[in-house]
């Protein structure tokens, strides 16, 4: 697959490709203050770039297709990985996937959505959008989980769920109502990490947690920026605007309240270090982990409900 270079990422690919086109004749020529200078250069820029980036090309990082996907964290991160199948009602959705591992000498079931690499792939993961039976396997899983008592991690990273027919058919939005309403009261710690694209009901449908937390380069929101320009401009044209009215990236949703913490990315976005992100991740994960397990399961319980009863609320006057 053919690298993907973002639009202002361009400037930073062509000095680091001066520097290792100049790397090549150092042993013959004496460039090394030349090159330490390209360097230094390349490093400001990739922080400047990195530092302000708009809510549009965040989105854009969010989406970059060698971002790390729900089964490269796992392999990355745990041990013993065996992955479960099936929803036990209609079929096995590969777009969602789950399973038990071992995570630091405990087990821990993961659950979360998966995108493929190429066309292929994509086609069989069915580009990252569950059917019903995708968040019926997830509820299971989960329900698995508090059977023998072990917390829940899931991985979000949806362009939504799938719209279909047959999908509606088999009831799309009751399989996603219905894990809302379960995952609140499932008596285990469920930690859930957007780690890619957050959107809409295909993402919340396994998003109700004791912790929600976002990668720095992400976004979550009720619905795309290029879907909400085509409803209010009737054009996609208009996507850099909504992604800037919609305030869907980490930064402005720890600021409403809607997430809990932010788990920085490597310079330049999760793709570009993909084992730094992974320990970055995993670190987090261990504390909050360590932290939700000294919380009684009626407490936890009760906080899950408040937490989420208090999103959206208002006073009047």
């Amino acid at each position: 697959m053919a690298k993907v270079i973002l639009d202002f990422e361009r400037p930073i690919v062509e000095l680091e490709q001066k520097i290792a086109d100049m790397r090549k004749y150092a042993d013959n020529l004496d460039i090394a203050d030349e090159i330490a200078l390209l360097e230094e250069k390349v490093d400001q820029l990739r922080n400047s770039v990195y530092s302000n980036l708009t809510r549009w090309q965040r989105v854009q990082l969010a989406r970059h297709p060698e971002r790390p996907y729900t089964l490269d964290y796992i392999q990355m991160m745990t041990e013993n990985f065996v992955e479960l199948h099936g929803d036990r009602f209609f079929g096995d959705d590969k777009a969602i996937v789950g399973g038990f591992a071992t995570f630091e000498n405990q087990t821990v079931m993961f659950i979360g959505h998966q995108k493929g690499r190429d066309t292929k792939s994509n086609i069989y993961r069915n580009f990252g959008m569950p059917h019903p039976e995708g968040y019926r396997k997830a509820l299971r899983l989960m329900r698995l989980a508090e059977k023998f008592s072990k917390p829940i991690i899931t991985f979000l990273d949806t362009p939504g769920a799938y719209p279909g027919i047959g999908a509606e058919e088999r009831g799309q939005a009751e399989a996603i109502a219905r894990n809302l309403f379960e995952m609140s009261r499932l008596q285990v710690p469920i930690i859930v990490v957007i780690i890619g694209e957050g959107a809409s009901g295909g993402a919340l449908g396994i998003g109700v947690g004791d912790r929600i937390l976002m990668m720095e380069n992400t976004w979550y929101s009720v619905i795309a920026p290029e879907s909400c320009s085509s409803i209010l401009w009737r054009s996609w044209d208009y996507k850099e605007q909504a992604a800037e009215a919609l305030k869907l990236t980490a930064k402005d949703l720890l600021e409403l309240g809607v997430i809990d913490r932010i788990i920085p990315e490597p310079i330049g976005g999760a793709h570009r270090d993909p084992l730094q992100a992974a320990a970055l991740v995993k670190k987090v994960l261990l504390e909050e982990l360590k932290a939700l397990k000294k919380i009684s399961l009626t407490r936890l319980v009760q906080e899950r409900i408040e937490k989420f009863s208090k999103m959206g609320a208002w006073k009047n006057g």
